[in-house]
């Protein structure tokens, strides 16, 4: 029997919105250590040439995972270096990055545009939870990653609100200085969470290139690493909501394909250019930092009082 409609389009957004969550979560662990990263899509783009050329050469994807964890942890301690330790203006040293990665990525692929990648992910069926009704197909009929990412959600979540370190990370994220007079290490907190969170960034780019759509063509984030940082705003810096957010900026993401292959079906909507419709996740997330700035003025909302300012010990 045929799949209702609905169950199809919050599959999809759960596979359009794994690559996200990836690199939201990592931008999470990054910030709520006070240190701003917007050399994510950058890290998303070289996680995803890496991963691809890996895969290739190696034919295990696994190897092509790992090769875009090391590629994202990286160019993420550039950043770190920058920011951290020579107390860069963190703004510049994303968009450096970002543009560095674009660049670089360019590059790299240049001569894999079009190459078969030999093992790609392949959607793993969960036995008993893939038969629940509609919640199997939507959430327990997908490849490896994306079963990674919901333990990842758990895990960060635990590391940060019930550890003794994510304390301690926190503490960094806010009183940089107060943490560093009960002796906590901020230089080393924030070197770990920069680092953990471009290895994050550049396995969101891998899932693009070895399970989303397993090719290598330039700029195949689209602006999805931008999306990510977004999203960490709507997710209040709190994993939990982070997958929410990201699942439904995936069904605005894949929402215009949908239509586009109903084609009469879709009524009305058929006759809405395919142009705005790439152009939906993109005005959700101007829409989002509207909202999210408005109430910021009004009431705090979470975000890390040290966030983007950087740290000097001797200024205590």
């Amino acid at each position: 029997m045929k799949d209702p409609l609905i169950v199809v389009l919050l599959s999809t957004a759960v596979i359009a919105g794994t690559p996200l969550l990836f690199a939201a979560l990592g931008e999470i662990l990054s910030e709520r250590a006070g240190v701003l990263n917007l050399g994510v899509e950058g890290m998303m783009l070289v996680g995803a040439v890496s991963g691809y050329i890996a895969t290739v050469q190696s034919g295990n994807h696994w190897v092509g995972v790992i090769a875009a964890l090391g590629a994202g942890g990286m160019m993420a301690a550039i950043h770190a270096f920058l920011s951290v330790t020579l107390r860069a203006n963190q703004v510049v040293s994303g968009l450096a990055l970002t543009i560095f990665g674009t660049g670089l990525s360019a590059f790299l692929g240049k001569g894999y545009i079009g190459r078969p990648v030999p093992d790609v992910f392949k959607p793993v069926e969960i036995p008993v939870l893939s038969r629940i009704p509609y919640a199997g197909k939507i959430l327990f009929e997908h490849d490896s990653l994306v079963y990674l990412s919901f333990l990842l959600v758990i895990m960060i979540w635990i590391i940060v609100f019930k550890t003794r370190w994510g304390l301690n990370l926190r503490a960094v994220g806010e009183n940089p200085a107060a943490a560093d007079s009960m002796g906590i290490p901020v230089y080393l907190t924030r070197y770990l969470c920069v680092i953990s969170g471009g290895m994050l960034a550049g396995l969101g780019g891998a899932y693009l290139s070895l399970a989303y759509a397993p090719t290598w063509v330039e700029n195949m984030t689209s602006g999805r690493g931008w999306i990510a940082v977004a999203l960490v705003i709507f997710a209040v810096w709190h994993p939990g909501k982070a997958i929410v957010g990201a699942y439904i900026f995936g069904g605005v993401d894949s929402l215009g394909f949908h239509i586009q292959a109903m084609g009469d079906k879709a009524l009305f909507l058929k006759d809405v250019s395919p142009f705005f419709l790439q152009m939906l996740p993109y005005i959700l997330t101007i829409i989002v930092l509207i909202i999210v700035t408005s109430e910021t003025k009004k009431r705090r909302v979470g975000t890390p009082a040290s966030l983007g300012l950087p740290y000097d010990r001797e200024e205590r």
